[in-house]
């Protein structure tokens, strides 16, 4: 049970009303983060910019947003973001991968390679190492390797959200929400 009471959107007005009236899932997470008032209206359209504007492709998107929930533990982001993830294309082989950990994984290819190393080091060491960075110009744009890295700060974000305040997980909406997102955007 969350450590926080989770907030009724029928309670709710204003912008954040009108934000839960056009969300076809009321999910939790975002039941969550209406407690952050002045919070919630712009963290909503930096997260929808990065799921439906970045140049960085969906695949790859999703690809570093899996890697930011294993690596932070973030339980409820996981389970949203796998059915995203099919829908656009990653494969259950790349899933597999991230969850282990091993980017080396031939369902991988080079260019995920680089990013997934990348996007650790992101996570783990804030400070990314030569090499990794390197590697990562070899395949991606500035625009991406900058998106990548607002992708990644965002959801490990969520992952803290969610995990300190210890969020109910919902059953798995991801397209649903995803698909209602695009519309917006």
């Amino acid at each position: 049970m969350a450590r926080l009471p989770l907030i009724d959107p029928e309670t709710t007005s204003g912008e954040i009303r009108a934000s839960f009236d056009r969300m076809p899932v009321k999910l939790n997470i975002f039941r969550m983060m209406a407690h952050a008032e002045a919070n919630m209206i712009p963290a909503m359209r930096l997260a929808n910019s990065i799921l439906h504007k970045q140049k960085l492709s969906a695949v790859n998107r999703e690809l570093l947003i899996l890697q930011a929930a294993q690596l932070e533990g973030g339980a409820y982001e996981w389970r949203q973001h796998v059915p995203i993830a099919l829908g656009v294309g990653v494969t259950q082989a790349q899933i597999d991968a991230v969850e282990r950990g091993e980017y080396d994984d031939a369902a991988l290819n080079a260019a995920e390679r680089a990013l997934l190393r990348f996007g650790r080091e992101v996570v783990e060491k804030v400070r990314v190492g030569d090499a990794a960075f390197a590697t990562v110009r070899e395949h991606f744009s500035d625009q991406e390797i900058v998106e990548a890295i607002v992708a990644l700060g965002f959801y490990m974000m969520m992952a803290r959200l969610t995990e300190a305040t210890e969020t109910d997980l919902d059953p798995a909406a991801g397209m649903a929400v995803f698909e209602g997102g695009k519309k917006q955007g």
